[in-house]
């Protein structure tokens, strides 16, 4: 028989995925992302509108750093949005996917505002404001624990059932707007309590946003050393991996989903009384402002890591921030200071591909079989 040739074509590159990088090479890969981003978005400001990228990227500095005023609010926005992502983090980390952050944020700082309105004025500090941490936390907990019922008991979808209760949320908000003021633009509510400032967090040094940025840092600790060493936070990293695998070593998947769920909303109650008591002193539909969404890649850019989370939030606002005073300062549409926001995040997400996976190039163009 003769023999015949066979020309075996190999792919030009293929993708074959890393072993784990230590945390400083992984962190490396992010900051030259964002490096390249910058460069990218440089040429989009000279093309978009012929200003100098270095003079824009100093007004984003100043936005962020510009005033003691500046600093301040950059470090409450900040530890509200890490607050939430830490709520949204055990959930994930379990693979029950939390969309609801914004609403059960939004009840619970609905139940501090409730608390505000009502006890205010006939309960001693040392009594009120424990009470009203507790029934922000409970709200919080209910709006979480519901959803994740069902999933223990019926198997539901978590991830449209919790992004429906957010509206719902939104609704219970509006309803008592209207009916606490019954005013003719129901968007709004005015500032609660505002000549005795009943219910509101105490300063801290002269400072209003003191003490709710040394709760969240106290809570992210906490919530690292929960999920890394304690008995809970290995369940949940086993019930993430392999619900089967956790029924076979006796975990009761239930019981951890609905605990989670539970410390989950708990934690978005904090964050709500931390927003309506320590910052706003009123409570709208968009008091959350959008955060609950946010912390889903905050919390994913850090891997869960409670720790990570601090740089990873810190970026986000920075840029918040730094793209407002843009479009402040050279009287910009917003949708250029989007752009810039986008260019980044896309770049910073997309190096996590380069993190877990390296490209490999065929040394020949055809092999001879």
């Amino acid at each position: 028989m003769k023999n015949h040739e066979k020309i075996v074509r190999e792919p030009l590159m293929h993708v074959v995925k890393r072993d784990d990088l230590v945390w400083y090479k992984s962190w490396a890969v992010r900051l030259l992302a964002v490096v390249i981003a910058l460069i990218l978005c440089a040429f989009v400001i000279v093309l978009l509108t012929g200003y100098d990228p270095i003079r824009v990227y100093s007004s984003m500095i100043q936005g962020t750093f510009g005033t003691s005023r500046k600093i301040w609010n950059t470090l409450q926005r900040f530890s509200m949005l890490l607050c939430i992502s830490l709520a949204v983090t055990p959930a994930f980390k379990m693979r029950f996917w939390n969309i609801g952050a914004e609403g059960q944020a939004l009840v619970g700082g609905l139940a501090a505002a409730a608390c505000m309105i009502y006890f205010g004025k006939s309960l001693p500090v040392y009594l009120f404001i424990p009470i009203m941490a507790i029934a922000s936390i409970l709200a919080g907990i209910l709006w979480g624990v519901i959803p994740a019922y069902f999933k223990a008991k019926f198997n539901t979808n978590e991830t449209l059932f919790t992004l429906m209760m957010n509206y719902v949320a939104m609704q219970l908000v509006s309803f008592c707007i209207v009916f606490w003021e019954n005013p003719k633009d129901s968007n709004t509510v005015g500032v609660i309590n505002r000549a005795t400032e009943a219910g509101w967090m105490p300063e801290l040094f002269g400072q209003k946003y003191l003490l709710n940025i040394l709760i969240v840092l106290v809570l992210t600790v906490m919530m690292y050393i929960y999920l890394k060493y304690s008995k809970h936070g290995y369940e949940i990293s086993v019930v993430g991996e392999s619900e089967s695998t956790a029924k076979y070593i006796g975990i009761d998947v239930k019981k951890v989903i609905l605990r989670t769920m539970a410390l989950s909303g708990a934690l978005c109650g904090v964050t709500g009384l931390l927003l309506v008591a320590g910052t706003d002193h009123t409570i709208t539909t968009n008091t959350v402002g959008g955060m609950g969404f946010t912390a889903i890649m905050v919390s994913w850019l850090a891997k869960f890591n409670p720790i990570f989370m601090m740089l990873t939030s810190f970026l986000i606002i920075f840029l918040e921030r730094g793209a407002s005073e843009i479009a402040t300062v050279f009287q910009l549409n917003e949708s250029v200071s989007d752009i810039l926001t986008g260019i980044i995040l896309f770049f910073i997400i997309g190096s996590e591909f380069f993190i877990h996976y390296k490209i490999h190039f065929r040394a020949k163009h055809n092999k001879e079989a």
